[in-house]
């Protein structure tokens, strides 16, 4: 299934489903629903600012040195290039709202990095896949997205 079939995306614990992914209108507008315990590893990018609205779940969010737990109707910016992470610290799914602008950076790794689904679906899977980490490092590096793993 290519990007141009579906809206949506399984990423690593997280379905992606675009609300706006139009390269002309300056932003991407992402719906997340986050497993329990999932979220990225900490990264950062030089050319897409993004914001993340909390719908429903607790989060907590990475922001350089800082961490911030928010509820419902929290709302937390990312300042261009900063590092960061966010994970569902719930017992449930949770949901956010994604915006990036441009955003280029974020449709394209979204859609290549994640699992195409067919439009609109909005259940994780059963049992839930590991995350290819390999595919995650790649993807985000041809896309100007840098994961900040341990050492090992």
């Amino acid at each position: 299934m290519s990007e141009t079939q579906t809206d949506t995306y399984f990423l690593a614990g997280t379905l992606l489903r675009f609300l706006q992914r139009d390269p002309e209108a300056g932003y991407c507008l992402v719906e997340a629903l986050v497993a329990p315990g999932a979220g990225p590893p900490p990264n950062r990018h030089p050319t897409d600012d993004e914001a993340f609205h909390v719908l429903e779940g607790t989060f907590e969010f990475g922001i350089g040195a800082e961490i911030l737990r928010l509820g419902a109707g929290g709302f937390v910016r990312v300042p261009l290039g900063e590092a960061h992470t966010f994970r569902n610290v719930g017992e449930a799914p949770g949901r956010l709202l994604i915006v990036n602008t441009p955003g280029t950076l974020h449709v394209n790794f979204f859609s290549q990095a994640g699992e195409p689904m067919p439009p609109g679906t909005w259940r994780l899977p059963d049992p839930m896949p590991a995350p290819d980490v390999a595919r995650l490092l790649e993807t985000g590096r041809r896309n100007g997205m840098e994961f900040l793993l341990p050492e090992s």
